[in-house]
């Protein structure tokens, strides 16, 4: 016979807002997990790509916001879904409120690595397309890939290596190198 786990509290915006900024923690489903911490080739690749979808951002005068994590993203408050992208894009600016995202970004980027896979390759897979993210890329560096799905119309999931140039379809005319990254980084 097997032993009966404890349920976890399922927690509340309130109670999430209450908890200290470190350790990083998202919630699905009111389940509150804990983020393993990043390492220096994932903090590298979040600010190349943070830069350059910035600088686009800036010289085509968009009216998005590029974001880097931490940010709270606050896709649903019933259960309580909370998610800290490593890189969103928000072209709606009243989603926005001090350290808040009250929505779906636009764009997300998440980086896997060793101790996020199952939750960059699934979890969150699943979950932007059910909250509605229009276009979500998972950066692999192990793996040197770059996954990208579209989910905005037709469904789609287009995978790339690091010698690719990868257009981010949310924008007109910005196309990432990722060999150039790959080159700039040493990976």
């Amino acid at each position: 016979m097997s032993e009966l786990q404890p349920q976890q509290e399922i927690l509340t915006f309130e109670q999430y807002r209450s908890l200290p900024d470190y350790p990083r923690a998202e919630v699905f489903g009111g389940q509150l997990r804990y983020l393993p911490a990043t390492s220096r080739i994932h903090r590298a690749i979040r600010s190349e790509l943070t830069e350059r979808l910035c600088s686009y951002a800036s010289q085509k005068q968009e009216d998005c916001e590029v974001i880097p994590a931490p940010f709270d993203v606050v896709l649903t408050k019933q259960p309580l879904t909370i998610v800290h992208p490593d890189i969103m894009v928000v072209c709606n600016r009243h989603k926005l409120s001090g350290t808040l995202c009250m929505g779906t970004p636009d764009f997300i980027m998440e980086i896997a690595s060793p101790a996020n896979a199952a939750d960059v390759y699934v979890r969150k897979l699943h979950c932007y397309y059910e909250h509605g993210v229009h276009e979500y890329w998972i950066v692999d560096p192990k793996r040197r890939s770059v996954s990208v799905n579209y989910f905005k119309g037709n469904l789609f999931h287009v995978p790339y290596t690091f010698d690719s140039i990868i257009k981010v379809n949310l924008f007109d005319d910005l196309y990432i190198n990722f060999s150039n990254i790959a080159t700039f980084l040493n990976l």
